[in-house]
């Protein structure tokens, strides 16, 4: 009923029943949900993070450019993300759609945290998300941390990642652990 109800298979997410474990293990959890729309993602390859984010979105750095090292290490990495496969004049759209997520994911964490707070303030919030989007040097938390620093507030953040078979070098993660490689189809088959 749960995928049912979230359009899950139309919305073209890998298989459901990866997913039903995190949200059978916290059944009590309320959830928000922090994906966007494809065509608006799609929106800020070409236009830009911050113009399809709008209002809010320096709160969040959208509104300053990328210094070209973090430009170039953030299209390498979309590069090797799509398997190599994309034309290179491509990566720094993929670039800003990356931010947009990172930014709209941040965004659904703040109204999490908002109603965490107002029922308890011991209360978490979790965010499940890919590494990437997990990464404390410009995902996720380096949004977070930049919009509460903004507010003149300081706040707790812990990040994990999950690495097949071995980790990078000083893993952009709080934590992190090391699995072996899941079976599944090769994801590059799809750009050959």
């Amino acid at each position: 009923r749960l995928a049912a109800t979230l359009d899950w298979e139309e919305r073209g997410w890998p298989d459901f029943s990866m997913y039903y474990p995190i949200f059978s293990a916290a059944p009590e959890a309320q959830i928000f949900g922090g994906a966007l729309p494809r065509e608006t993602v799609r929106r800020a390859v070409t236009e830009s993070a911050a113009m399809v984010f709008g209002a809010g979105g320096a709160a969040f750095g959208l509104d300053r450019a990328l210094d070209a090292d973090e430009l170039a290490r953030r299209t390498a990495l979309q590069m090797e993300a799509h398997c190599d496969a994309l034309p290179e004049d491509m990566l720094p759209g993929m670039v800003e759609a990356q931010r947009l997520r990172d930014a709209a994911m941040a965004r659904a964490t703040l109204a999490a945290f908002a109603e965490a707070r107002a029922l308890d303030k011991t209360q978490k919030v979790i965010v499940i998300t890919g590494n990437g989007h997990a990464r404390e040097d410009w995902g996720v938390p380096a949004m977070l941390n930049r919009y509460f620093k903004g507010q003149g507030q300081d706040v707790n953040i812990a990040t994990l990642g999950q690495f097949e078979i071995s980790a990078p070098d000083d893993p952009p993660h709080t934590y992190w652990r090391v699995t072996e490689a899941a079976e599944r189809p090769d994801p590059c088959e799809t750009f050959k």
